[in-house]
């Protein structure tokens, strides 16, 4: 079966630590593309969905516009975030600022299929994955007191809702 994932119910989240004392966390509400699984065989799910950079909030103006400027996403040049699978688990390929590099999701959970009021077939997933952002060309930083003003290692989290396509 194959699944659009709904934007309007979906996120890709993500947790960065800020001065090594707290986490700082963001958003990004367009999340497009589809999932196609095969009866319950998730873990031969296959993945194509992109993630539009420009719709990343953290609840800061300033800080939003920085990480969309060139030390970060750099939404210009590269305005979405990509992630293909090549259908074994969660495995695939995540394509940020224009560098694609292996990663692998993990599946935290995949609901069964469910109608809603209005005839349509849905099912939901999270999934969650750390990469490091230097990996992918996010290099920016700032000493600090000892230390750095932000952590190398993200954790994103993916929260989905997917419709069946007819």
């Amino acid at each position: 079966m194959t699944y659009t994932i709904d934007p309007k119910h979906s996120s890709a989240s993500f947790k960065i630590r800020h001065m090594m004392i707290a986490n700082v966390r963001g958003e990004f509400n367009s999340v497009n593309g589809t999932v196609t699984i095969d009866g319950d065989n998730v873990a031969g799910a296959s993945v194509d969905a992109t993630i539009d950079v420009n719709s990343l909030h953290t609840g800061d103006a300033a800080r939003d516009g920085h990480l969309k400027a060139g030390d970060f996403f750099d939404a210009e040049n590269h305005p979405t975030i990509t992630f293909k699978s090549n259908g074994t688990g969660g495995a695939g390929t995540l394509t940020l600022r224009g560098v694609s590099k292996p990663v692998t999701l993990t599946i935290e959970s995949v609901s069964g299929e469910i109608t809603d009021p209005w005839s349509l077939s849905r099912r939901g997933a999270t999934a969650s994955v750390k990469i490091n952002r230097a990996d992918f060309g996010m290099g920016w930083n700032a000493p600090i007191g000892g230390g750095v003003m932000l952590s190398e290692e993200v954790e994103i989290a993916l929260d989905i809702e997917m419709t069946r396509t007819a």
